[in-house]
């Protein structure tokens, strides 16, 4: 192999790497975020783990976080507007990363 294959192939694996931790972020912030909401409505325990999934599995709907915001928002009716999600979006991605980084 030459030089350049071997930047080649290195930076294509870095893109997959980048790509598969950014989707694990996405969906860990989204666990995160339905945990928040569960609280919200008041579940605990194994249903708030089972409400925090159904966000989790919401996210595969549509590109984007909307999907996500939509789901929530309609679970939590007046509890929470849809500024209030997006910005706990925003506020628990790097709260994911972080997890994701502790355990590799």
């Amino acid at each position: 192999m030459t030089t350049f294959d071997n930047r080649e192939k290195a930076f294509e694996s870095k893109y997959a790497h980048d790509a598969d931790m950014q989707f694990r972020a996405e969906a860990r912030r989204n666990k995160l975020v339905g945990l928040w909401a569960a609280g919200l409505l008041g579940k605990t325990g194994q249903e708030a783990a089972d409400y925090a999934l159904s966000v989790v599995q919401a996210d595969f709907e549509e590109a984007g976080t909307e999907d996500v915001v939509r789901k929530v928002a309609a679970d939590l009716g007046g509890l929470a507007d849809v500024e209030t999600i997006r910005a706990k979006l925003a506020e628990l991605l790097p709260v994911a990363k972080s997890q994701l980084m502790d355990e590799f």
